[in-house]
């Protein structure tokens, strides 16, 4: 697939992931489903929002906030490389995100990386690289039409962590300072934010997503 970062940057064969081939529930081995509040409190999270349908995992948002997430209990590690295919639409009171999560579970301190997020317009995507027990972060966002399948990428290494979209670079941090202390995994979420639109439902897909190991310096 030569929209792929791993395909375009040589990232060799995949360590760990899902391909979501199969069907039924997220694969027990490999995922822990959320069960509870929603993100903030928001909505609450349940597992009977989540099935994968044989060629992909489809989170369904609820018009009230009833939703989904899960944590990958593969590629836990300090610094790689992780790819997901993602796609998602529905109200936009609903977010996609793909993120990197401290396996310590101290947030914020010990940093969270949003390598693909909405925010409430399903035409564009962010980057949110959060540090520090302050909760800093730096960012960037950019014009996707975030309802057709992209690959969305990151590469964490000991120089900074670097985001793409389709094998394109958009995102850069380098400063050591930023850098997240420990190892992380991969979570997938839908999160609700509501506002004071009307409520609706939103859906995100997922079709795989690849864990790389760290690259050397040349490649």
């Amino acid at each position: 697939m030569t929209d792929s970062a791993a395909a375009k940057l040589n990232w060799g064969t995949p360590i760990a992931g899902d391909e979501f081939d199969y069907t039924g529930a997220p694969d027990a081995a490999k995922w822990s489903v959320y069960d509870g509040d929603g993100h903030a409190g928001n909505g609450i999270r349940s597992p009977g929002q989540v099935i994968v349908d044989g060629s992909k995992m489809v989170i369904t948002g609820t018009s009230d906030g009833t939703t989904a997430g899960m944590s990958a209990r593969f590629g836990l590690q300090q610094y790689g490389r992780w790819e997901v295919r993602a796609a998602g639409s529905g109200d936009d009171e609903y977010h996609l995100v793909s993120i990197l999560w401290p396996d310590s579970g101290d947030w914020p301190c010990d940093g969270e990386v949003d390598y693909a997020e909405t925010s409430g317009d399903w035409n564009r995507a962010g980057f949110f690289h959060h540090y520090g027990c302050s909760n800093s972060k730096t960012s960037v966002s950019k014009p996707v039409d975030v309802t057709q399948f992209h690959n969305y990428a990151v590469d964490w290494s000991p120089r900074g962590i670097v985001g793409y979209i389709d094998g394109v670079q958009w995102f850069e941090d380098n400063d050591p300072a930023h850098q997240p202390p420990g190892s992380m995994h991969q979570t997938l979420q839908l999160d609700w934010f509501p506002d004071s639109s009307p409520n609706g439902a939103g859906e995100m897909r997922v079709d795989w997503i690849r864990v790389y190991a760290q690259g050397t310096p040349s490649t």
